[in-house]
């Protein structure tokens, strides 16, 4: 028979008080899309894991906390922004430009992933304009 990789997961991490961690109705929106689109072990709707004849809704799907250990380590890190915004382990950022909500990649990040390329490429136009411009005739 098939071993069971969700017995292998660790367990969930829990807050000090013991409560397992929450999600805001917009996180949990975020949640949902990404279940149905990433999660191999939900169809349509239900969780495959906890399949014993009968169809068993998805746990995580229902629930406005992170309760389900597939989801947790499997699924949840594929949007790192939406992990560190539920457990606030990583410090996130707003994009100087778009104002958007980021993890950045070092201390001196300003910038999301999309607006850095942007904004890389006129620093550099303008750093190649003024050196151009420089030159002695």
């Amino acid at each position: 028979m098939k071993e069971n990789l969700y017995k292998r997961l660790p367990s969930l991490e829990r807050r000090p008080d013991g409560s397992l961690y929450r999600m805001t109705p917009a996180q949990r929106k975020q949640a949902n899309a990404l279940i149905r689109r990433e999660c191999c072990n939900c169809e349509g709707g239900d969780c495959i894991a906890l399949d014993d004849g009968d169809g068993h809704t998805c746990p995580q799907m229902i629930s406005f906390s992170v309760c389900c250990k597939w989801f947790r380590w499997s699924v949840l890190p594929l949007v790192g922004t939406l992990e560190a915004e539920i457990f606030r382990d990583k410090d996130l950022k707003r994009c100087e430009v778009c104002g958007g909500v980021f993890v950045p990649k070092s201390n001196r990040g300003k910038y999301c992933p999309d607006c850095a390329a942007r904004v890389h490429r006129r620093q550099k136009a303008e750093s190649e304009r003024k050196r151009r411009s420089s030159v002695d005739n």
